[in-house]
């Protein structure tokens, strides 16, 4: 399976994806750190991957994402962007909103 097909297979397999430098628990870059505390404080189950342990998606995911920097959120598959974006997010409280559609929509 190339690298393309496993970023697609980890998005339609997991609604909400965060690729990070690092893992939740042990984040290897200030950017990452706060997006996952963003998640976590909005009450996102997220499945997290650690693109430094991933050398081939971390190539990939920008190009793939036509998004140059991580992290990067993925929900229901979709782009929502980085740290910035997610933090303004939660800031505004739509984040939390969009994890809760997630949330409802996975237990319908």
């Amino acid at each position: 399976m190339d690298v393309n097909e496993r970023i697609k297979a980890v998005l339609a397999e997991h609604p909400i994806v965060l690729f990070m430098k690092g893992t939740p628990q042990f984040p290897m870059c200030g950017f990452s750190s706060r997006a996952a505390q963003a998640l976590k404080e909005a009450g996102a189950e997220v499945h997290a991957v650690n693109v430094l342990a991933d050398p081939e998606v971390r190539a990939a995911l920008p190009h793939y994402a036509n998004w140059p920097t991580f992290p990067q959120l993925f929900i229901q598959g979709e782009l929502i962007g980085g740290c910035d974006i997610v933090e303004d997010l939660k800031a505004s409280g739509e984040l939390a909103r969009m994890v809760l559609d997630v949330s409802g929509a996975s237990q319908a």
